[in-house]
């Protein structure tokens, strides 16, 4: 870190006094629609500038790697790797979430009917849409783009990383001719990094807004009722990244301890915003200085925002329990089962959309015997619980691009070592 004049905070640390601020804020202004409405376009201007750079640095970085990697033997063997370490890690984390609400039942500690409904019905319509396409078939199709610049335009990322995998291999294919697309999407991912290090200055005062409008809608007395099951929820993703990611990455030779010291301004960007895509340019360049190589790093993390989205996993089906004990809805071991294997199905269908982590409840209670009406009454505290989970799978993902780095023999340990001890000193 560099000194002007005397001390300079951190990132991390300007984005937790921008929380904070932001919970004031929010208990200030609570039910003040004008404050409410300014917060929530300030917010929804700062993501907007995320997702103004995510998309340009995936198809750049990403064409470069698989381009430099220029074997499709070893991207597709990259990609077998990467798509069984994500069902593993995800289905870890439905199974010990499942674990978790049968041992200590959080929704027989609550009057389900004394809860305070909320409006979910933009939730209940994306659902409707995103089911009627949630199917394995569906799911294949949807990611071979008919028009790669609609998917540009609409955001789609397994689109966009399917072009971008067959334009690399496209452009090694043609040898030295090939060579002036890689400089220029080289010199553009270069660009857009320089312009996310830009953007990030107003990381703190989005997060302000984004805290404080959620604090301002709700209020937090809307969050006593709950505690025990927010408390549980974060207890049990701290065990999954302390204990079940910390085990993986002993197996493969990474301390969990330092990974999280390199991305800590970033896990606490998206646990501020509740958005992975506000960490996900800053988390592709640091995994590639932590000596990950750049095919890989580019190829993982992009498609893990989709398939490996570990803290929803652990979320939904908590919940789905949690609300089944409160509506004292007694689930067999092979119902639990059944709910395992429908998860497993739905996070990975309809892990594209807004709100994924609620749409896929709103998909699966049904098969429980859980009423819908049912999650009206943790929607207030869905936003609160998503900075969680969104944490979770900024660091599952990163964690996931060390191991398949190391699998493949390409991870730097001596960048790695080098890179890490460059936090000691900030």
């Amino acid at each position: 870190m560099k000194h002007y004049r005397g001390y300079r905070l951190t990132l991390g640390w300007q984005i937790l006094i921008g929380l904070v601020l932001g919970i004031v804020l929010g208990v200030v202004f609570y039910q003040n629609k004008t404050a409410i409405m300014a917060m929530q376009n300030i917010g929804t201007m700062f993501i907007s500038l995320i997702q103004m750079i995510v998309l340009p640095i995936v198809v750049s970085c990403l064409t470069v790697g698989i381009a430099n990697m220029g074997d499709i033997k070893k991207l597709g063997r990259i990609g077998g790797k990467t798509l069984i370490y994500f069902e593993l890690m995800t289905t870890i984390a439905i199974i010990l979430g499942l674990v978790v609400a049968n041992i200590f039942h959080p929704g027989d500690f609550i009057n389900i009917h004394s809860l305070q409904s909320q409006d979910i019905s933009q939730y209940v319509s994306t659902a409707k849409t995103a089911k009627q396409h949630s199917g394995i078939w569906d799911t294949l199709m949807g990611i071979i783009p008919t028009n790669i610049f609609s998917s540009l335009s609409n955001g789609d990322m397994m689109p966009v990383i399917f072009f971008s995998v067959f334009f690399g291999l496209g452009t090694a294919a043609i040898g030295e001719k090939g060579q002036i697309i890689i400089d220029f999407l080289q010199a553009v991912s270069e660009v857009m990094f320089k312009v996310t290090n830009w953007v990030m200055h107003a990381a703190p005062i989005g997060v302000c807004a984004l805290i404080g409008v959620t604090v301002a809608q709700m209020g937090l007395s809307a969050l006593a009722p709950l505690g025990y099951f927010i408390v549980l929820a974060y207890a049990t993703m701290a065990v999954f990244i302390l204990v079940f990611m910390g085990l993986v990455g002993k197996l493969f030779g990474l301390n969990i301890f330092t990974l999280l010291k390199v991305i800590r301004d970033e896990v606490v960007l998206a646990f501020s915003t509740a958005s992975s895509e506000a960490a996900l340019p800053r988390i592709i360049d640091k995994m590639d200085k932590f000596g990950v190589s750049q095919g890989i790093v580019s190829f993982v993390i992009p498609t893990g925002y989709t398939f490996n989205l570990d803290g929803s996993a652990i979320y939904q089906s908590l919940a789905a329990l949690f609300l089944a004990q409160a509506y004292h809805i007694h689930l067999s071991l092979g119902q639990q089962i059944t709910l395992l294997v429908v998860l497993m199905i739905t996070s990975k269908g309809m892990a594209g959309v807004p709100g994924a982590s609620f749409v896929v409840l709103l998909a699966t209670i049904s098969t429980i015997g859980v009423p819908m009406a049912g999650l009206t009454f943790i929607a207030g505290i869905d936003r609160l619980v998503d900075m969680g989970r969104t944490a979770v799978n900024v660091v599952g993902n990163s964690l996931a691009s060390v191991v398949i780095a190391k699998s493949e023999h390409e991870f730097d340990e001596d960048q790695a070592t080098a890179y890490a001890a460059s936090f000691n000193k900030k």
